[in-house]
């Protein structure tokens, strides 16, 4: 028999493929009206193409407060930065959106997924935790 798998233990890409799969089925996300006109960053040309993506972002920054807590808003603005591209002058880094990594963490805590951390940004709690570990015990093993 083997060990109960968690989220340390599979692919984090099928890993977050599989949670935001399950957020959209859950129905607790509740997508905000602009999802489908916004872009993710100042420093991006388009908005994303994948008409989920605000699920896929979610469970990525799910992921990310379960494996380091202590990350909050401006952690995720740089998590999710990248290079800004000014034509002929060179690339500098440029910070994500504020607005949806805020609103993404204010989901996740409505459904009990995250929760304040004392020392400050978020933490994940233990009914988390659990579906976050039951999402990874369902990926199947391919190699």
């Amino acid at each position: 028999m083997e060990a109960a798998r968690t989220v340390k233990d599979v692919s984090p890409h099928e890993f977050v493929k599989a949670y935001a799969a399950h957020l959209k089925r859950s129905g607790h996300v509740e997508l905000p009206e602009w999802t489908d006109l916004v872009k993710t960053a100042t420093f991006k040309e388009l908005a994303p193409y994948d008409p989920d993506w605000y699920y896929i972002r979610a469970a990525s920054m799910a992921r990310k407060i379960y494996l380091r807590g202590g990350l909050g808003v401006g952690a995720f603005r740089r998590i999710y930065g990248g290079s800004k591209r000014n034509g002929s002058r060179p690339p500098h880094f440029c910070k994500s959106s504020g607005a949806i990594a805020r609103h993404i963490l204010q989901q996740l805590q409505t459904m009990k997924i995250v929760e304040i951390d004392a020392k400050g940004g978020r933490k994940i709690t233990s009914s988390g935790r659990r579906d976050l570990d039951q999402v990874a015990g369902r990926i199947t093993l391919t190699h």
